[in-house]
């Protein structure tokens, strides 16, 4: 009698391991699947940030065989000043040479219109002056930083490409940057 008894009672608790197994199963399938929801989203935007925004610059491979460079050659700018988190300046104001190299699509539209080196030499100084505006926001720390030269080539593209209204310019490269 004591060994059908024991039986049962084992019988029981496989009975009720078997429902708390498959209750912890149904509860976690849950969280699983928002957890995976969360990282399919959180890829989706990463892919949409390394393809480039909606807002930024257009983002394109175009071969060798098609790209005209234009260069701008030892621009002088100064930075702006190091200050400290009272917002008071701490040092004299540096300067930086700088070599700019737009790179330019010889398919594209926008080019038939300005892409010749006669017609950027026209637009040079105004090129140089957004590019001075744009560099001369920065402090030499800033663009020193990692992701600092990298902010300033994306922005000169922005407003270059915004400049010409096309975006026959697809790649400005900061070729040379010296500090004093």
């Amino acid at each position: 009698m004591k060994k059908n008894l024991l039986s049962i009672l084992i019988l029981a608790l496989l009975i009720v391991n078997i429902v708390l197994t498959a209750i912890m199963m149904f509860s976690t399938m849950s969280a699983t699947k928002k957890t995976s929801q969360l990282v399919t989203d959180i890829a989706s935007v990463l892919k949409l940030e390394i393809e480039g925004t909606a807002g930024g610059p257009t983002v394109r491979e175009v071969p060798l065989s098609q790209t005209e460079t234009y260069n701008i050659n030892e621009l002088t700018i100064g930075l702006r000043p190091e200050t400290t988190p009272e917002g008071e300046e701490t040092g004299p104001v540096k300067y930086c040479l700088v070599n700019i190299v737009l790179s330019m699509d010889t398919k594209s539209k926008g080019y038939k219109n300005y892409g010749d080196a006669e017609t950027m030499a026209k637009y040079e100084s105004l090129i140089s002056s957004e590019i001075n505006n744009i560099i001369g926001s920065y402090s030499m720390d800033e663009l020193t930083a990692p992701a600092g030269k990298e902010e300033v080539r994306v922005k000169i593209l922005e407003s270059v490409q915004k400049m010409f209204d096309s975006d026959f310019i697809y790649n400005v490269s900061i070729s040379d940057i010296k500090f004093s």
